[in-house]
This record gives structure tokens, sequence and C-alpha cells, in this order.
């Protein structure tokens, strides 16, 4: 049955579908119980006992529906063009289609389910996904700052350092390569990217998520997505292997195919 939702899932996820992959959670009535807390009395934004439960992150493919401010995304005019040619291509040539990893606020709108596991003895915030090529991603929560200069790598998921203000957990993160793409439908960025990110659990079954988005290379201005993710009590992540199920690499090998089978 899981595999059959997994195959299905991969088709709903071709770039001209719009339907969301993920089911949403059915939640009880309101109101909802307040957000569990840590020994140290911080929020706690995973499971608790009986030890089941994950967020279920909803599919977001164009950033416009849930842009917080401006009212629009603030383009250079280099990134606008690609952007708009993006989207004629159909998200044709979407990295995360061919199974490389999402970064940034697309980590949380990639609908699969995912868990946030803290480990305050460690000092630093675990984040697993089980769609998204299967990611984890680390939070350092010991105060270190990020690594200056040709010690800051550039990768996919870049170098996450976080903080609590109040009950809000605050993620400064920096140092991503340009091979990803900020939302399903092409918005670009350089490697100069620099994302702020705000986790809340207001409630139980609630998680807000807020993004800054900061790349003067790529836009005029600072801009802000945010959206709401619901949390599915009795969810349990389970294996999922990109390569297995990408609609993407499928039409690919085909298209490779038709070219070599061509006559000449």
């Amino acid at each position: 049955m899981r595999l059959a939702f997994l195959l299905l899932s991969s088709l709903l996820l071709a770039p001209i579908a719009s339907a969301q992959v993920n089911p949403v959670p059915v939640l009880p009535p309101k109101p909802y119980p307040p957000a569990p807390r840590m020994p140290d009395g911080t929020p706690n934004l995973g499971p608790t006992e009986p030890n089941k439960g994950n967020w279920s992150l909803q599919q977001h493919q164009d950033y416009v529906e849930v842009l917080l401010e401006p009212k629009e995304i603030p383009y250079q005019p280099w990134a606008k063009a690609l952007a708009m040619q993006r989207r004629k291509d159909l998200s044709k040539w979407d990295p995360q289609g061919y199974c490389m990893p999402p970064s940034g606020p697309r980590l949380m709108s990639t609908p699969f389910p995912m868990e946030i596991v803290q480990l305050p003895q460690q000092k630093r915030i675990l984040m697993i996904y089980e769609g998204g090529t299967h990611l984890f991603r680390v939070i350092y929560m010991d105060g270190r700052p990020h690594p200056k200069g040709d010690e800051l790598n550039p990768t996919w998921l870049g170098h996450s350092v976080g903080h609590w203000e109040g009950d809000t957990l605050v993620v400064d993160v920096v140092g991503f390569n340009e091979g990803s793409w900020i939302d399903m439908l092409g918005d670009p960025h350089t490697d100069s990217l620099h994302i702020i990110e705000r986790f809340s659990r207001p409630n139980l079954y609630t998680l807000h998520y807020e993004a800054t988005i900061d790349d003067p290379a790529t836009y005029t201005r600072p801009w802000t997505v945010g959206w709401d993710i619901l949390w599915d009590k009795e969810g349990e992540l389970q294996e999922y292997i990109c390569q297995e199920n990408s609609p993407w690499m499928r039409r690919l090998f085909s298209e490779i195919r038709a070219t070599v089978d061509r006559p000449r």
C-alpha cells in the first residue's frame, strides 16, 4: 500500500500537477492542546509520547501564494527572466525532479512527512525529511558562528545556526551552492543567498514556518514567505528512494533513448 502511494505521489509531483501529495491530517475539534515543552522549558517541536507523529508538509509550487511581504517577489531583471523561462518550460529542468536536494524554504514545502529531533545535551537540532531525496539537516545550537572565507564550503543545504527568541526557533543559513531552485516554478538564487527561518508551535497540531530570503544578486530586497504545517499524530517516517520514484528522470531517460534510437 505504501509503495502504491509513493508511486502515485511521484506522478502527482510532475511539473504540470497542482494536487498536493501528502494527505492532509484530520485534526480533532478546536481548541487544540498547547504545544508540548522540553524539560528545559523550550517548545518541543517534535514527537511526544507514545513516540509517534510527524509534520505533514504540503506543496507550495509558487511562493506568490504564500508571500507575506512585499506584495510581489522583488526580482532583479535577469532573475525574473530566468524564472519566467523556467515556468514556460513547465519546470522541466527542476533539479529536485532529478533527485538533487531542495534547500531553504523548499525543504518545508516538499510534500512528504518530516520530523524535528531536539538534542539539547548535544546542542543541536536535527530535521529529517522523508521526501526531498530523504535528507537530514543539522542546526547548531551551541552559539558558533558561520565559517568564514574558504572554510564556508557551499553546499545544497547551507550551514545552519540557531537560537531561541522566546518560543520561536530562529535559524540563520548561509553557504548555499547555486544548484537548487527556491520553489518548484524556478525562482533562482546565487551563492550569496542568506535565509532566516522562524519555527514556532502555537499549539500541539500547528507548526508555523516563515523564511526571509535575502540575495542581493538576485532580488532587489529581502522577501518573506510563511505558512502553517499540520501535525499528524499517527505519522511515522518511511523509506523513500527518490531515484525509484522520479518522473523527471524517467522522462529524461526516455528522451535520451529516443535520441539514440532515432534513424540517422
